[in-house]
């Protein structure tokens, strides 16, 4: 029994070491790299994007690039395409009106950054700047939005 127990301990230190490695490796790696925020903002956003039921919709694709573009397509049943578009360079704030059910995430710009354009549009193509771009959004905490503006601030510090 004895020659059990002290075999034992004279592993103990090596296996101590290999835990402490293993936390000193852990303990020093980036928290979060650009790859999981840029992953975590586009589940954020395709998730929380609410559109009217009722606007005709046929698809949307709401993303930010690895460019730190964010960027908005709209296409409606009969074709009509609404495109939105900005550099996260020049967001100049993050207002959120609503309650954790529904709300408006409100992106804005300090000038006339934001793209809007329409394609197909019966009333004619439109190419026009916009200061302020207006997101329904749905399941918005109030953690869930903190973590999105830091997200959005950490891009934008990027894009610098």
């Amino acid at each position: 029994m004895k020659n059990t127990h002290l075999s034992q301990l004279k592993k103990m230190p090596l296996v101590i070491c290999i835990l402490l490695a293993g936390w000193l490796n852990y303990s020093f790696r980036p928290q979060t790299d650009d790859q999981e925020w840029l992953d975590w903002s586009n589940k954020c956003l395709s998730e929380s994007y609410n559109p009217p039921p009722d606007s005709k919709l046929k698809k949307w694709e709401l993303a930010l690039t690895n460019d730190y573009f964010l960027r908005l397509r709209k296409t409606y049943q009969h074709g009509k395409q609404e495109y939105y578009s900005f550099n996260l360079h020049r967001l100049n704030d993050v207002e959120y009106q609503g309650d954790d059910k529904t709300g408006t995430l409100q992106l804005s710009t300090a000038a006339d950054d934001i793209i809007v354009q329409t394609y197909e549009d019966p009333k004619g193509d439109i190419d026009s700047m916009s200061t302020v771009l207006d997101l329904p959004v749905k399941n918005m905490s109030p953690e869930r939005l903190d973590s999105l503006k830091n997200a959005l601030n950490y891009f934008k510090a990027k894009s610098l």
